[in-house]
């Protein structure tokens, strides 16, 4: 029975997200009251906005699947980071709508994806008309006013001291680290 159930909320969730514009998720770290988030997909617009609250440790993300850009504001840096979406490791819009959709509605779907990236500290700059073009306006609105950092995909690092987390709870986690001592970045 609880496999029948599973299925038919699995396929609501697929015909949910190809059929509704605008959908928010509220969603929560598993075993962590203290992390919780929103995450807000715009079919209309490819679209997903996430909002982190963790304190000192908030961020804000846009997915931006029409011009295949993601920028994450991270609170404790007072800085935006951007990195292109590859299809390798950052799900689709549609994919992405449905891994809410499970992790709301069964509340035990837990996706553990990391995605690790690194950027040079001392390498920012801020953006300009031709960057906002490229980017699109929802990252424009996030990231005005604040240094810009490219993000470079990484693999796992052993310490993640520096490393900040952001993306989407309990979906596809971001792991943000400052790449040390590596000139020429």
């Amino acid at each position: 029975m609880a496999e029948e159930s599973a299925a038919v909320l699995v396929l609501l969730g697929v015909f949910w997200t190809q059929t509704s514009a605008l959908e928010t998720y509220a969603l929560q770290e598993p075993q962590n009251d203290y992390v919780t988030g929103t995450m807000t997909i715009d079919n209309d617009k490819h679209i997903v906005d996430v909002h982190v609250r963790s304190g000192v440790y908030s961020s804000d993300t846009i997915f931006d699947y029409l011009h295949g850009y993601i920028a994450t504001r991270l609170f404790s840096r007072n800085a935006c980071f951007i990195m292109k979406i590859d299809k390798e490791y950052i799900p689709d819009l549609e994919e992405m709508g449905r891994l809410a959709f499970e992790r709301q509605a069964m509340n035990t779907v837990y996706s553990p994806n990391n995605v690790w990236v690194q950027f040079q500290s001392g390498h920012s700059r801020f953006g300009h008309m031709r960057d906002w073009v490229i980017y699109g306006k929802y990252i424009e609105q996030l990231c005005t006013g604040l240094p810009l950092y490219h993000l470079a995909k990484t693999e796992p690092l052993p310490n993640v001291h520096g490393c900040a987390s952001a993306g989407i709870p309990s979906i596809l986690g971001i792991k943000i680290c400052e790449r040390i001592n590596q000139p020429g970045y």
